[in-house]
């Protein structure tokens, strides 16, 4: 059957599908938009095989939090290249699946892939993406967070994403020093808040790292230990966020700068996304 140019911008404004993509999709589903846009999705999801081995390492990154600062939520939304990321189009995409993880406060990633946005699962919206861009499109990343209070700081053009529990509800001090903290957690990237937190396996490492630097230096076996331990110690204080000094006061750690804005105040966990980290 014939393809009318109405038809074929019907499909266009649906789905930002080119001109002859919608042409074809029409084609082959004899005139019927919505098998159209199934014809779509299909050749998106091929489309998104075939490039699965690119770097998808550019994209948008939101974070946000809902009205009563209680709850928290970080998406992102990658894509290939610099240029798609600063389309307006994908920015208000990540924005409104951002929307939609704050609303239903999903558990898991794939909890919130088959939630709907624009009236389709997230899924098939991402699909018809890359079916319209020619990119590989992904949500690469979800983290939520709930707790008296949540912090949402975006940072460098929604590069870097982070979410700050604290043990206290909001106040507008608590919030001028929850954002601050956030600023922190993007600038120094932390691995946990306090020592309780660090993974066991980055400890084992520095301490292997500075056994390695000692022996090499010629340092006797009887304070190899003494040396592998004070390496461990000096890790765990520049990387866990409570005992790091604060950004904008060096003289100061984050757990001074935090209780000086509210006596016991406290993080109680943080999640940073980046682009480029999935």
């Amino acid at each position: 059957m014939a393809v009318t140019a109405a038809q074929v911008n019907e499909l266009r404004n649906l789905t930002g599908a080119g001109l002859m993509d919608c042409k074809k999709a029409l084609t082959e589903s004899e005139g019927d938009v919505q098998k159209a846009i199934d014809v779509l999705r299909k050749k998106g999801a091929k489309v998104a095989e075939l490039r699965a081995g690119r770097a998808a390492v550019e994209g948008v990154v939101v974070a946000k939090t809902s009205e009563d600062k209680t709850r928290g939520i970080a998406v992102y939304v990658s894509c290939e290249t610099d240029f798609v990321s600063k389309n307006e189009d994908f920015r208000l995409f990540a924005e409104k699946i951002a929307d939609v993880a704050l609303a239903s406060f999903p558990a898991t990633l794939e909890e919130l892939l088959d939630l709907p946005v624009d009236g389709v699962a997230i899924k098939a919206a991402l699909q018809e993406k890359v079916s319209a861009i020619g990119e590989l499109i992904t949500l690469a990343a979800y983290e939520h967070l709930e707790a008296d209070s949540i912090v949402a700081y975006n940072h460098m053009g929604n590069k870097i994403g982070v979410l700050v529990a604290l043990n206290q509800g909001i106040t507008d001090a608590i919030a001028a020093v929850g954002r601050d903290i956030a600023m922190q957690v993007a600038a120094m990237n932390p691995a946990a808040v306090d020592a309780a937190g660090v993974p066991a396996e980055l400890i084992e490492r520095e301490k292997a790292l500075a056994r390695e630097k000692a022996i090499a230096a010629g340092k006797p076996e009887s304070i190899l230990d003494k040396i592998t331990d004070g390496a461990a110690n000096t890790f765990i204080k520049e990387n866990t966020l409570l005992t790091q000094p604060f950004v904008k006061d060096s003289n100061k750690t984050v757990t001074q700068v935090l209780g000086e804005a509210s006596k016991g105040l406290t993080v109680t966990n943080f999640k940073r996304v980046a682009l480029g980290i999935k």
